[in-house]
């Protein structure tokens, strides 16, 4: 196994072991390991004879492990874990692989509690090696547009962000996402609540309040799927943010309102779709269509042509893999830490707290 601690610069390609290949091994995990220079996909860790086909047809070189304790046993192969596995086994397979001096990336969330991310973060410390969670959308498109848009001061000061991730499926899908029993950390609080939250976070920095509802609308379901959490951050910004799978309108995906103007935009970045597609990153990889872009102005609502179009930058997850590559190649920054996992976490649990009890918490 090649040195990879976070301060020591290994040799390429890193071997990456890839744990689970469901949604998020094989849309997004897989295909963007393959495309970053200094990775290479060596194994895939499913039990499933169909995604096993599906992973040698798409990645012919790929091995294949039935279990994570096949792909441990090889550990001295590979360089480096990647855990898309169902969340109830993020920490098991985490502490696992940290234990064996591999470095380690978890899909989000990286545990169902903040002091089992802290635990997964010293033992990453204590053994120097990284730990980095996957928090891809702080590479979409929209995001990093209001990023630039915040940096050049256009809005003025913030006074609320609003963040909608909703969707329209009003017949549940099963499976251990809507499994109503807490081990599997199921439910969109912890789900698309974990990319709204980490974005708010990562915009306008602590939370010190948080309020939050979370319901179980439609029949059948056993998990929350209409949550809605309000955040006072310490510098005095309001976010409100959505998450729903039985919108049948569709929100604005960012309205953020300042002093001086506003920003509105609407869609999905087109990433996910992509990749659900087929496609892969290059050219032209993370671009929309000027017609999706969104508003800059105040005064008037841009769906009645109110503000000036504002370009969307491109979309990057691309970027996520390439820091992480650099951080074990060269010693470069973990681009999501533990740290910062945990303290989103913080704000889940204060959420998941204050919609069970009905009251407004401190953190």
């Amino acid at each position: 196994m090649t040195g990879t601690s976070p301060g020591t610069p290994a040799r390429g390609p890193l071997r990456v072991g890839l744990v689970g290949y469901g949604l998020a091994g094989s849309v997004f995990h897989a295909p963007l390991i393959a495309a970053t220079d200094g990775l290479t996909l060596d194994t895939v860790v499913t039990s499933n004879p169909d995604r096993q086909r599906q992973a040698r047809a798409e990645f012919p070189d790929v091995r294949i492990a039935n279990g994570p304790d096949e792909l441990f046993g090889r550990a001295a192969e590979l360089d480096l874990i990647v855990i898309a596995s169902p969340n109830k086994t993020h920490v098991p397979l985490a502490a696992t692989a940290l234990e064996a001096g591999l470095p380690v990336v978890v899909d989000k969330p990286i545990a169902g509690t903040a002091a089992e991310a802290r635990e997964l973060a010293a033992l990453a410390e204590e053994r120097g090696v990284l730990l980095s969670v996957f928090q891809n959308r702080r590479w979409d498109n929209d995001f990093l547009t209001l990023r630039k848009l915040l940096a050049e001061g256009a809005l003025g000061d913030v006074w609320r962000f609003e963040s909608r991730f909703e969707r329209w499926r009003p017949k549940p899908k099963g499976g251990w996402r809507e499994s109503g029993d807490p081990a599997e950390i199921g439910g969109l609080l912890y789900d698309l609540g974990s990319h709204v939250l980490d974005q708010a976070l990562v915009l306008f920095g602590p939370a010190t309040q948080v309020y939050a509802e979370s319901v179980v609308r439609r029949a059948g379901a056993e998990a929350d799927d209409d949550t809605f959490i309000a955040l006072t951050h310490a510098n005095g910004v309001r976010s409100h943010l959505y998450v729903s799978s039985t919108a049948a309108q569709l929100g604005p995906r960012f309205r953020v309102l300042g002093a001086r103007a506003g920003y509105v935009k609407y869609g999905l970045d087109p990433q996910e779709a992509a990749l659900r597609e087929g496609k892969r990153p290059g050219p032209g990889w993370g671009e929309e269509d000027e017609s999706l872009w969104g508003r800059l102005g105040s005064g008037e609502s841009p769906l009645t042509g109110g503000g000036q179009v504002e370009p969307t930058l491109p979309g990057d997850y691309p970027a996520y893999y390439a820091a992480v590559a650099k951080a074990l190649l060269e010693g470069g920054p973990n681009p999501v830490t533990a740290h910062e996992a945990a303290a989103a976490l913080d704000v889940l649990e204060a959420a998941r707290r204050s919609a069970r009890d009905g009251v407004t918490v401190s953190l």
